[in-house]
């Protein structure tokens, strides 16, 4: 079931999805999505980018983003970080201290899919 609805989320949705969880954080980096889409934080030049491989992984992360899963999706190699890697620990503790309700991840999945 997973399968077939990641085959559906639009990349231009995911990239929205991305900007609305963390473009709080004012340290730039990026995350490159499936489909080669760049959607950079922050600013100036991004030190790092993480890449998501595919929209199965997207989900998973936006499902429970957590460090763990995370952490599973880059030993997995569903997920890389190309660039610096000391920049993204930084990033990554910042974005530890966010908290999305149940709501509100409910609302970006359904995002995903809207028309």
């Amino acid at each position: 079931m997973v399968t077939g609805l990641a085959r559906r989320v639009r990349p231009q949705r995911a990239a929205a999805a991305l900007v609305s969880v963390f473009g709080g954080i004012a340290a730039p980096f990026a995350f490159r999505l499936w489909d080669g889409r760049e959607v950079l934080l922050g600013t100036g030049a991004p030190p790092f980018t993480v890449v998501i491989k595919s929209p199965e992984t997207f989900l998973r992360l936006l499902r429970s983003p957590t460090p763990l899963t995370f952490a599973e999706a880059y030993v997995e190699s569903a997920v890389d970080i190309e660039g610096d890697l000391f920049a993204a620990m930084t990033v990554a503790d910042i974005a530890e201290r966010l908290r999305l309700s149940w709501p509100r991840r409910l609302t970006l999945l359904a995002s995903l899919w809207k028309p």
